[in-house]
């Protein structure tokens, strides 16, 4: 019960923002048609309820007359239903993709915002694979497969109710029209039609729950496996160059072997709770196809009732059981769904959990202040699991400089700078950054969108914001000619380049937006010493105001910079002092 309570909490902190949206007047006005259109639905179920008894006793009397308005009847009736369930669909579905653009944009918003992203890895998450959250399981959510999905389950929970409400009170009429006839004898009992198919809905009810519960857990499970070994694929296509080299291909068979291995054992195990699920649910279908005539037929053998009657009650009987057998007809949907809402809510938490490192005490915050330089103040950088890694106080970089940054690998210099960027918030102190500062940070290896060359340099700034002729002219002038001559042409970049072409393609995009403090980690390592040279030799004379701090290894950089900072470790902590500018090493 508790289990089924925290569930419901959960859709309806999924569903509900959609409906205080902007676009909530839309979403409810939907809804609303969509809702009308199933009690319209659910009334003209009851009208051929009654309909039942009228046609077969014509059928029985003989009455051509009857017959024949009968059947005008019905088609009118008929044609109201295909009307009204096409635009039910219709509805139906315009409203599925407007809350899934909603839906998905309000995710991805909270995924992306403020490198959120990436904290999320920090931490260890427990929302693996965002990519299936978002394109998958939001989806799901709201139009599921089948016969699941918050608007499927919904319109059908309120049918069963409204159904449920309006043949109850038509089988309790019939009940007393046709008294229970059982070894001879005349049972009067108040709507004992309404309590046969209780009684069944029920036994059935707790016999599907009693089987298919295990059900919930094996498909959350199925799509964390599935989602992994997708994962595991990709990776495998990324890194195909590393693979070829190191001959790795028997390693990575084995080891997407494995993945799948995963896959098909959980799936087996939800073969088997289906299987014995089935047998229930269909032995339980096709049973309640007979069950009211075998209720109810002793009193049309007795005399008490017309074929009418009997069909009347058959069909009555079949929509109360129906209504009461609701979980039963979408239990291992429901149980799908249940899945999908659990990856929906470790998101959710895996998203605020983020968002809560990066503003809760302590967290190093980075401040934007009047001054005309970045300061450190009481600075200690450390680990998500609080394990001490660098620490800077007091120093200064004015606006201007061109600063060195040096020390062993593993010192801690690389998160320096994702510190100083906002995305690493783990550790205590104050970082001020000039207000309205452009700040831009270029890593070892850039990021390239898939998307013309133009497009792609220029990232992260809109398409179109720059002039193609002046992106073209960047890109030569770090060496690339020829490639400045194909800014229009759209590919996979990070994957066609080599990873010094990359780089100097960051370096255009360094002098393309022009910032006013420039952080290059190791972003020319790659590339010969002269190249590096000539590069840093083009950033002096393009950004001659802006402040330009390098981590690197090699002495030759130390020529194009006026200051060095080095790391000095103390076991696993690190220190960052000045130091002479020709000790870079």
């Amino acid at each position: 019960m508790t289990s089924t309570i925290s569930t419901l909490a959960t859709v309806w902190r999924i569903a509900v923002p959609y409906f205080r949206s902007e676009d909530r007047w839309v979403a409810r006005g939907l809804l609303a048609a969509v809702i009308l259109i199933e009690l319209a639905i659910v009334g003209i179920n009851v009208l051929i309820n009654a309909w039942n008894a009228n046609f077969y006793n014509a059928l029985q009397d003989k009455n051509w007359d009857a017959f024949v308005y009968q059947l005008g009847y019905f088609c009118v009736l008929a044609a109201l239903f295909i009307v009204l369930a096409v635009y039910q669909l219709y509805l139906n579905q315009w409203l599925q993709i407007r809350w899934r653009r909603w839906l998905t944009q309000h995710y991805i918003d909270k995924w992306l915002n403020d490198g959120n992203h990436y904290r999320m890895q920090l931490l260890g998450d427990a929302a693996d694979n965002p990519d299936q959250r978002i394109a998958e399981d939001i989806k799901q959510f709201i139009d599921g497969s089948g016969n699941t999905g918050i608007l499927t389950l919904g319109l059908g929970l309120l049918n069963s109710v409204v159904t449920l409400g309006s043949f109850v009170v038509i089988l309790w009429t019939l009940s007393a029209t046709a008294p229970l006839h059982m070894f001879g004898s005349v049972w009067n009992i108040p709507g004992y039609l309404v309590w046969a198919a209780l009684l069944y809905a029920i036994l059935g009810t707790v016999l599907t729950h009693l089987v298919g519960w295990p059900l919930v857990s094996l498909n959350f499970q199925q799509q964390h496996f599935e989602a992994d070994f997708r994962f595991n694929l990709v990776r495998v296509r990324e890194n195909s160059e590393q693979i070829a080299l190191l001959g790795g291909e028997p390693t990575e068979t084995t080891r997407l072997q494995g993945s799948f291995a995963r896959v098909a054992s959980n799936w087996l195990a939800i073969m088997k709770r289906t299987k014995r699920l089935t047998f229930l649910t269909a032995g339980y279908g096709q049973i309640s196809t007979v069950f009211p005539f075998i209720v109810a037929s002793p009193a049309y053998f007795a005399g008490a009732i017309q074929l009418g009657g009997l069909m009347q009650i058959s069909s009555a009987f079949g929509s109360v059981q129906s209504a009461l057998s609701f979980f039963i007809n979408v239990y291992r949907g429901l149980a799908e769904w249940r899945a999908v809402i659990a990856r929906l809510d470790g998101f959710d938490r895996a998203v605020d959990a983020a968002r809560a490192v990066a503003v809760s005490p302590p967290a190093i915050d980075v401040a934007a202040t009047d001054t005309a330089a970045i300061s450190f103040k009481d600075l200690a950088v450390r680990l998500p699991n609080g394990v001490p890694l660098v620490s800077a106080t007091g120093l200064t970089i004015k606006h201007g400089e061109k600063v060195l940054v040096s020390g062993p690998s593993g010192s801690g210099k690389s998160t320096l700078f994702r510190a100083l960027a906002g995305i690493w918030p783990f550790g205590v102190g104050t970082i001020e950054v000039p207000k309205n500062a452009k700040v831009m940070m270029l890593p070892q290896r850039p990021y390239f969108p898939i998307a013309p060359l133009a497009a792609a340099v220029a990232y992260p700034a809109e398409p179109g914001q720059y002039d193609d002729a002046k992106v073209a002219e960047l890109i030569a002038a770090v060496g690339l000619p020829k490639l400045a001559e194909r800014i229009r042409e759209e590919a996979h970049w990070n994957r066609m380049l080599s990873l010094g072409e990359q780089q100097r393609l960051g370096l255009a995009r360094a002098l393309l937006h022009a910032p006013d403090y420039l952080f290059l980690d190791e972003a020319t390592a790659s590339l010969d010493e002269p190249s590096e040279a000539a590069l840093y030799r083009l950033l002096a004379e393009r950004l001659a105001g802006s402040t330009i701090v390098s981590i690197g290894h090699r002495a030759t950089l130390a020529a194009f910079h006026g200051r060095r900072l080095a790391f000095n470790r103390d076991g696993d902590h690190a220190d960052l002092r000045e130091a002479e500018l020709n000790a870079a090493k």
